[in-house]
């Protein structure tokens, strides 16, 4: 409350205004009453959702993890574009999502409450350690503290077996767009590029194929 309204003119949408991705395209991206340009971030967040929800169900059927990742994965979808739009990680979902996920750990089969909270003390402590290590030796803050709640909550849902592979992924994603960043718009090397869309997009690549690609890291590894 109070429903959805259009940011410019404040028309209250009508249910059939209201449809994901539909609307959008009936309405051809305007608002009906002041004809104000609706932003394409709306029917994004929509397919993005949609398309993840049936990976979801691909993957765990009819059963507790689905609805338990998708809690999940939804709030990866909304610290993904609020942290590219206002470069901040609410802790209205941070918080309340470490606390679901290791209460969720009673529900799900393949992941125990220890498991749970180490991924609680190891997402959240790796963090910290770097976010305090950058912060003595370049004398500013590198990280907020934002990021270093989001991956608790990740570790909290994934266990801490996903923390090494969701590190390594984000920071190598995060070093490869800030790079292009600064070599095609010219940046600063020290500018500051929201971290928890990598985070969030590693979160999902371990969701879906974290085994996997454990499994193939150690047979890499061990030969």
């Amino acid at each position: 409350m109070p429903g959805s309204a259009c940011p410019k003119c404040g028309h209250r949408l009508r249910w059939w205004e209201n449809i994901p991705i539909l609307s959008f395209l009936l309405l051809r991206g305007r608002c009906r009453s002041c004809k104000a340009r609706i932003s394409i971030q709306y029917p994004i967040v929509e397919l993005l959702t949609g398309l993840l929800a049936l990976m979801l169900w691909y993957k765990f059927g009819l059963s507790t993890g689905l609805f338990v990742y998708f809690y999940f994965t939804a709030s990866l979808i909304i610290v993904t574009f609020v942290d590219l739009k206002y470069q901040i990680i609410p802790d209205i979902i941070s918080l309340p999502g470490i606390a679901l996920g290791l209460l969720s750990s009673f529900l799900l089969p393949g992941l125990s409450w220890k498991d749970s909270l180490l991924g609680i003390l190891a997402g959240g402590g790796t963090l910290y350690l770097v976010a305090w290590g950058y912060q003595l030796i370049a004398r500013k803050e590198g990280m907020g503290g934002g990021d270093i709640k989001f991956l608790a909550m990740i570790g909290a849902f994934l266990g801490w077996q996903a923390i090494p592979l969701v590190i390594f992924l984000s920071a190598a994603l995060g070093s490869v767009i800030g790079l292009v960043m600064i070599l095609i718009q010219k940046k600063s090397r020290y500018m500051a590029i929201p971290y928890g869309p990598f985070l969030a997009l590693a979160a999902l690549v371990f969701l879906f194929w974290g085994p996997e690609l454990n499994a193939w890291y150690l047979n890499r590894l061990l030969g």
